[in-house]
């Protein structure tokens, strides 16, 4: 098994992937797949690897850029047409062996460091989905926490309203406009305050163009508490304008912003005390 985890670390995969291996290397490596699935598995990996690297990496050469290669190739080839083979010497036979050694070495070298870059690559881009995923998680999970603190603000704050004896619930119920709508309402003559259950509110969504308006009725005279929009996912306690007495509240629909005074055809709820 060490034999052939050596084998496979020599580079000789690499360089039979990218065609560079002589006749009977070829044969070697091509031997090896068929006796050891370890290497034919490795090689398999190493083609897919250099064939994603190649397709991500693919840059298309310019027109004059391309012109330019292939006519040099034709002039080589016009030149090595035109010289005779020089004489082979037995020296030359050595100092070419010698040479090509070192080719073999530094193409070895150069395969198993396209290797590592590839490896390296996938190994990076693997760690950054992993981050990114981890962030994702994470800021969820802090919006989630947000939301539960905002619920629970509002649920300390209800309880304050339910627990103060100076508030008095009031519930509006609906007009022959809307019999359905139903307004709650908290009153404290004390602390001059007017707080809506929103989360409790029963109208007819308003459209961009008018919004619900709050008056209270004092001395048989209304007065504006301010306006408020009406939809399906509202939530929380609105605290409107302050007043210190009243005999009924009422709401009724306006243009957005409010009016002056109540357009009494278009009151949706009412209730006294």
């Amino acid at each position: 098994m060490e034999d052939i985890k050596a084998y496979i670390e020599t580079g000789i995969l690499e360089l039979y992937v990218l065609g560079d291996v002589t006749p009977d290397e070829k044969l070697q490596v091509e031997e090896m797949a068929k006796k050891h699935p370890a290497v034919k598995a490795e090689l398999d990996e190493i083609e897919r690897s250099l064939e994603l690297y190649a397709r991500e990496n693919a840059v298309e050469p310019s027109e004059a850029l391309r012109d330019r290669v292939m006519g040099s190739i034709l002039t080589n080839l016009a030149d090595d047409n035109n010289f005779p083979e020089k004489p082979q010497h037995l020296n030359h036979k050595v100092v070419e062996l010698t040479a090509r050694k070192e080719n073999n070495f530094y193409k070895y070298a150069f395969a198993a460091s396209l290797a590592l870059l590839i490896a390296s690559t996938i190994a990076l881009v693997n760690t950054y989905s992993r981050l990114k995923n981890s962030n994702d998680q994470l800021v969820a999970i802090q919006l989630q926490n947000q939301h539960f603190s905002n619920r629970v603000n509002l649920m300390d704050k209800e309880l304050t309203i339910f627990r103060d004896p100076s508030f008095k619930l009031l519930k509006l119920q609906g007009t022959a406009k809307t019999p359905a709508s139903v307004v709650t309402l908290a009153f404290s003559p004390v602390k001059q305050k007017v707080i809506i259950d929103m989360g409790n509110v029963k109208l007819p969504e308003n459209d961009k163009d008018h919004q619900y308006q709050l008056w209270a009725l004092v001395g048989g005279k209304p007065v504006d508490l301010g306006v408020f929009d009406a939809k399906t996912d509202s939530t929380g306690m609105k605290e409107m304008k302050s007043i210190a007495l009243a005999d009924a509240f009422a709401v009724t629909l306006e243009p957005k912003g409010g009016s002056v005074n109540p357009t009494m055809d278009q009151m949706v709820v009412l209730g006294k005390f």
